[in-house]
């Protein structure tokens, strides 16, 4: 047992970024298929619940080790979030086992090939629509960011949709082999992937992509305790602009990104720092888009604060438009959940990483010489609604802001900018993504990455945003998958309860 789980905790973690395995993925779930059928075997779901929970301790602990890493710079007790975070997915995995088990021991018909892909979508999808704790992070669909052919089906079905093949596969193949393999049980695996690989391929060949314009990237690699001194901030704001004259004298950009809370203030207490941006942006002609910090107040007298970014149009001017208020924030950090803020910032450890940003509700697209767009900010990139909302309601390309700086050089990095490839691919839009530290860089609408920078670096990027005018099946009709999946899940689950109060099969 202890074996299957190292080993699928491996396998999960090589299909991820950084490492560019995308084969792994085929059969990155396999040891996961090989525990539940002993426990089925065993005739045993309480069994098949202890391996689900360790399963997901030991992969998801894994996977997601830089949590650590992040949450030190919040607080000495990193170790307990990080805890926490694995024990819940240890639950949840638990629970998943459980599930595909008793649903084939009393409902035999239903073949393992069905119930266990439909249930691990199923999990995918409640990870991510979990209200404030919500954390759609490297669903298995993702582990395919590394594979340009076989993604292009997103466009049709999503990163959801890919997951539900992905495990497909891994059960299939699991199925044959354990069943002896032959070529004729192999089939249908072998299908799917040729008809993957041929749309792909198609796709690649036929896209019709365009240039949109030239976008400079700022990457200042400001530190995170140095950024928010304030006898420092001056200092942050100068690097901002000597970094963007830089970019302007590379290049000729008709668009200027700075990263996520770029300003180290609330700008609307910086008037001087508003005027110094806004011509910036007038004496080059040249659009702002940047991260930082913002608030409102309330007909009751409360002030609303939120992670938001600014949009400075080519003559200087940003309060005619509407800010961006980022729409899920990241729990505890960002958005304290189910409780009042204050509750936690009472508590001396807790103070300094109890957010309380309010959430964003508008989903404004600026207009900028090059084309319309969105913003998402930070780990907005793992939802997919966002970028497909914003393509149908004419938005051509998106823009990503983000400071990763909390991650260091561990995975967190390059697992985070992998959403972003299977976000341009649904919806076909290019994207343009500053950090702070890196990964800065271009998605085309094939998934490709480009001029993709270091981490921890003080540079600046200047180059062509590719984009494309299609809009796909998937962007005008959602996460349609996903759902279908859930209730597929809840038809079985009702016919679980059922045959649970007859007799015992």
């Amino acid at each position: 047992m202890w074996l299957h789980i190292a080993l699928g905790a491996l396998l999960l973690l090589l299909s991820y970024p950084p490492f560019r395995l995308f084969v792994v993925s085929f059969i990155a779930i396999a040891p996961a298929v090989l525990l539940v059928r002993q426990a089925v075997a065993d005739r045993d779901p309480r069994r098949a619940f202890r391996w689900g929970f360790w399963y997901g301790v030991v992969s998801q602990g894994l996977v997601l080790y830089w949590l650590v890493v992040a949450l030190w710079h919040f607080t000495p007790l990193s170790a307990l979030g990080y805890s926490a975070t694995i024990l819940a997915f240890g639950l949840f995995y638990g629970a998943l086992f459980w599930f595909v088990v008793q649903v084939r021991l009393r409902l035999t018909r239903v073949p393992l090939a069905l119930v266990l892909p439909v249930a691990w979508t199923t999990l995918e999808w409640i990870v991510g629509h979990l209200g404030d704790v919500r954390f759609p992070w490297l669903g298995l669909g993702t582990s395919l960011a590394d594979a340009p052919v076989f993604i292009q089906a997103a466009d049709l079905v999503g990163a959801r949709g890919l997951t539900l093949w992905v495990a497909w596969c891994n059960v299939a193949m699991v199925e044959a082999f354990a069943l002896g393999v032959s070529l004729r049980r192999l089939v249908p695996v072998v299908t799917t992937l040729v008809l993957s690989l041929g749309y792909g391929v198609w796709r690649i060949k036929t896209l019709p992509i365009r240039d949109a314009g030239v976008v400079a990237l700022i990457q200042p690699n400001e530190g995170f305790r140095e950024k928010w001194e304030a006898a420092h901030a001056d200092s942050v704001m100068e690097t901002l602009l000597e970094l963007s004259a830089r970019a302007r004298a590379l290049a000729r950009p008709d668009l200027l990104v700075w990263p996520e809370a770029a300003i180290p203030d609330y700008l609307v207490r910086r008037p001087e720092w508003e005027a110094r941006i806004g011509q910036v942006a007038r004496e080059g002609h040249t659009p702002i888009l940047t991260g930082g910090l913002h608030a409102t107040a309330e007909r009751d007298g409360e002030i609303r604060s939120f992670n938001a970014a600014f949009f400075f149009d080519s003559t200087g001017a940003w309060r005619p438009y509407p800010v961006y208020g980022k729409h899920y924030l990241v729990p505890v950090v960002e958005r304290v959940p189910f409780v009042p803020v204050r509750w936690f910032r009472s508590v001396p450890w807790f103070r300094r990483w109890s957010g309380g940003f309010a959430r964003g509700e508008d989903l404004p697209i600026y207009a900028a010489g090059i084309g319309r767009f969105g913003v998402i900010i930070c780990y907005e990139s793992a939802f997919e609604d966002l970028p497909r909302r914003y393509r149908m309601r004419g938005a051509e390309f998106l823009v990503n802001v983000t400071n990763d700086v909390w991650y260091g050089r561990t995975a967190g990095p390059y697992q985070h900018i992998s959403h972003l490839v299977l976000r341009a691919v649904e919806t076909r839009m290019g994207v343009a993504r500053a950090a702070n530290s890196g990964i800065s860089a271009f998605i085309d609408p094939l998934g490709g990455i480009h001029d993709a920078t270091a981490l921890e670096t003080r540079t600046v990027v200047a180059g062509r945003l590719q984009t494309s005018d299609v809009v796909t099946l998937y962007a005008r009709w959602g996460d349609w998958v996903g759902v279908p999946v859930v209730l597929v899940t809840l038809g079985l689950a009702v016919g679980l309860v059922v045959q649970m109060r007859g007799p015992r099969p």
